[in-house]
């Protein structure tokens, strides 16, 4: 998403999300909602949340201009329980049963939270994992194994799962008053997205991802028959017409030929569906909307705001 520039991009403004999540994809769930308007809080556990140290720039990227609220649940619940019943929206990512124990379970807030569970496998199933076993369990990595994904495909999509039903159920939240219980399963999104792999992995010699000359990458997407007629056309080999499907290998050692430029300089301008594989610095990483807050920067501040005593 696009960060926000005009009043109309925040809809969300003037709502609070409570965010007791770690890792990736409920951080990255409450970044989309900050980026939508709401002031979001972070309330971590006094050790923080590992990415912290182990992915500073994933910290930064998650949680640039959120709040960040340090306690100790086990020892202080009166603190999260009035944080989290003052909120719009809470994310939890806790095994089943253990916000209910911590006291801050969807029951122990008021009717009007939209309150959202972000679950590993659902169903009850408390088995520990993380991105890459919810997609071998989804079946996701069948066509592609043992290669693993580029990016987090079950913890992203999962995020952006947790967006669209927590928007949905503000907007429901508007008609009746009542806020929603949410859970969304990491393992359940990414089955959703397991029968659109196949041939879309490297199986069709039109839709490939082939080594130039120079080492570099090329991407070839030419699904629509127009585009691979004005492909083979281009690159002189009208003999492949046919072979959309099976031509990899004569397409291998054309591309690696000629280096990426000459390629690119080649399809410019021309429906072939073809393009680099860039870097990160090449594509540009996308300016960070300020800085991730330090561990428990307001948690005074929020004790104040909530009636509290210093710990």
């Amino acid at each position: 998403m696009l960060a926000c520039e005009t009043v109309q991009d925040r809809p969300l403004e003037g709502l609070l999300v409570v965010d007791l999540t770690r890792n990736l994809p409920g951080p990255f769930a409450s970044r989309e909602l900050l980026r939508l308007g709401a002031r979001v809080v972070r309330l971590e556990s006094p050790d923080g949340d590992p990415v912290r140290d182990v992915a500073a720039d994933w910290d930064a990227r998650l949680n640039a201009g959120k709040e960040s609220v340090v306690c100790d649940l086990k020892a202080e619940p009166e603190l999260g329980r009035a944080l989290c019943a003052r909120a719009d929206v809470v994310l939890e990512g806790f095994r089943p049963g253990v916000a209910a124990r911590l006291g801050v379970g969807s029951d122990d807030l008021p009717e009007r939270t939209v309150y959202c569970s972000l679950r590993g496998y659902g169903g009850g199933d408390d088995r520990a994992g993380h991105d890459l076993n919810y997609e071998g369990w989804a079946g996701v990595l069948a066509a592609t194994a043992p290669a693993s994904p580029a990016v987090p495909v079950a913890d992203l999509a999962g995020a952006l799962t947790i967006v669209a039903r927590i928007l949905a159920a503000l907007l429901e939240r508007e008609r009746t008053g009542r806020g929603a219980r949410i859970e969304v399963a990491l393992a359940d999104v990414a089955r959703e997205l397991a029968p659109f792999g196949g041939p879309l992995t490297g199986e069709l010699a039109c839709y490939r991802i082939y080594r130039t000359a120079d080492g570099r990458h090329l991407t070839l997407a030419a699904l629509e028959p127009r585009f691979w007629a004005r492909l083979v056309e281009l690159v002189g080999r009208p003999d492949l017409l046919d072979r959309a499907a099976d031509g990899h290998a004569e397409l291998a050692a054309l591309f690696a030929s000629r280096p990426l430029a000459d390629w690119l300089a080649l399809f410019e301008g021309q429906d072939v569906a073809a393009g680099p594989v860039r870097t990160l610095e090449e594509a540009g990483l996308p300016a960070l909307e300020g800085r991730p807050p330090a561990l428990g920067e307001h948690t005074d501040a929020w004790r104040r705001e909530l009636g509290l005593a210093a710990a």
